[in-house]
């Protein structure tokens, strides 16, 4: 009897192991040039801030020196230049002598997230340029284009299925990766080409395994479709990021932003109010900012958001992601100069500090040039590795016209209670993260396919020995 259920459970594990290899070559062959390129785009978003920095010298770095005019004033100064139409949006103020003052505007025609920045020189008030900047980043064109190119492909929404469908399985392609691995312990020493670059491939994956899943997670927080049911569990479960309320009637309370609607009105009813017009917001600033360097906005960086109507308040927030990380934000009354609501960071409870930081280091910005070499590593050591994958599979390729091995056979060989539990995770993952229940469809169909060729091939064969016996 004990004889009889050590082979049973040799069998079970032998055939959830040929599964899992199935699964793993899947994941490997029609999902790694997804992730491939994530990680090369990924990986030159990260190295190039400083090169940013030299192209656009110009617009960054004021021509004059000597102490700033008042925010007012350079605010003007950037209006003359952009005339009459866009929206005064928000302010961010030169973050140290020899840097300019950004003053952005939103029109139509410019994507989610985006703004047309004038930089204005804090000494002289002449205005040194005009970029189109994204996000509580800042990033300018050229950072924006690579930023584009690695959320979606710049095809806009229906691109970001791709960086979704890289991160989905990225994280099952490592934990898949680990098992394989740990199996293949004790086992005889292949000596072969393709030994050896199984060897090499497993051996980055192992190394980078925890780096893997962290940009995988992370990079889900981003995605079109799990991204918002991740949103929705954080709302749940109390997982949400304080944020202030701008609304000075004192009928909405504040209401969480999430990790990215920088852009939003702090959470404000839409404008019914009379409009807090640009003239206001001039005379209101300067004393705007002072009120929050008193109550300990003490960030150099920092943006100041005009309301848009009078029973609104102005929103002052630190953007400094790096560490010490410096993201608190406060509501000024522009009638009585007093702090009206507040988020301050130390306060956030842990989970939200966990994701701050995780998505600052996914981005390279959180330990700065040390995090972006580490993340660079990471991209380079996951396209190596891939490429190792695929230069195994080509030297270990199948004979044409032999029988596929498909990953519905492996499914066929689980035991009963194995097979109810794979598809009760993969329904449960599939509705979780759509991309990976759809591009798992689509893998059936692909084994459904090959075995119907496979079937007509043999069919053809048996048919032509018969016809030649004859």
């Amino acid at each position: 009897m004990a004889a009889e259920t050590a082979v049973r459970s040799a069998e079970t594990k032998g055939a959830f192991r040929l599964f899992m290899i199935r699964l793993h070559f899947y994941i490997g062959l029609f999902v790694a040039p997804f992730i491939f390129f994530a990680a090369l785009s990924g990986t030159l978003y990260v190295l190039t801030p400083q090169i940013e920095g030299w192209l656009y010298r110009d617009q960054l770095v004021a021509a004059t020196q000597g102490p700033a005019r008042p925010l007012s004033e350079q605010v003007a100064a950037a209006r003359q230049v952009m005339g009459e139409g866009p929206r005064l949006f928000a302010v961010r103020p030169a973050i140290a002598e020899g840097k300019t003052t950004r003053v952005m505007f939103t029109e139509p025609g410019l994507g989610e997230s985006e703004t047309r920045t004038i930089f204005v020189d804090p000494a002289s008030l002449k205005t040194q340029g005009e970029l189109v900047t994204y996000g509580t980043s800042g990033i300018l064109p050229f950072r924006i284009a690579l930023d584009y190119l690695h959320r979606n492909l710049l095809l806009g929404d229906i691109g970001r299925n791709y960086s979704e469908l890289a991160a989905s399985w990225l994280w099952i392609a490592v934990l898949g990766g680990v098992l394989l691995w740990l199996w293949r312990l004790g086992l005889p020493k292949n000596l072969g080409k393709a030994a050896r670059e199984r060897r090499l491939h497993g051996l980055i994956g192992i190394w980078m395994a925890l780096g893997l899943l962290f940009l995988s997670v992370t990079g889900l927080t981003w995605s079109r479709w799990a991204g918002g049911n991740i949103d929705e569990f954080r709302n749940v479960v109390g997982w949400i990021t304080p944020s202030v309320s701008v609304d000075l009637g004192g009928a909405k309370p504040a209401q969480p932003l999430g990790e990215h609607a920088e852009h939003q009105s702090g959470g404000a009813a839409p404008p019914v109010a009379a409009p807090f017009t640009e003239a206001d917001t001039l005379a209101a600033i300067d004393r705007v900012v002072e009120t929050a360097r008193a109550v300990g906005i003490d960030s150099p960086m920092i943006e100041v958001r005009p309301p848009r109507t009078v029973e609104q308040a102005f929103r002052v927030s630190e953007y400094d992601r790096s560490w010490p990380t410096q993201v608190d934000t406060i509501a000024v009354d522009p009638s009585s100069m007093t702090v009206v609501s507040r988020a301050d960071f130390a306060t956030f409870p842990l989970v939200a500090k966990l994701i701050r930081w995780g998505i600052d280091t996914h981005m390279g910005v959180l330990f700065g040039v040390a995090n972006q070499i580490l993340m660079a590593a990471f991209g380079l050591g996951l396209m190596a590795m891939i490429m190792y994958g695929y230069r195994m599979w080509w030297l270990r390729r199948p004979v044409a016209g032999g029988s596929p091995r498909t990953l519905g056979r492996a499914f066929s060989h689980l035991s009963t209670p194995v097979k109810m539990i794979v598809l009760v995770v993969a329904i449960a993952l599939g509705l979780a993260l759509p991309a990976m229940g759809i591009s798992l469809v689509v893998f059936l169909l692909i084994d459904l396919m090959r075995s119907a060729l496979a079937e007509m091939i043999a069919a053809d064969r048996r048919r032509g020995l018969h016809s030649g016996s004859r």
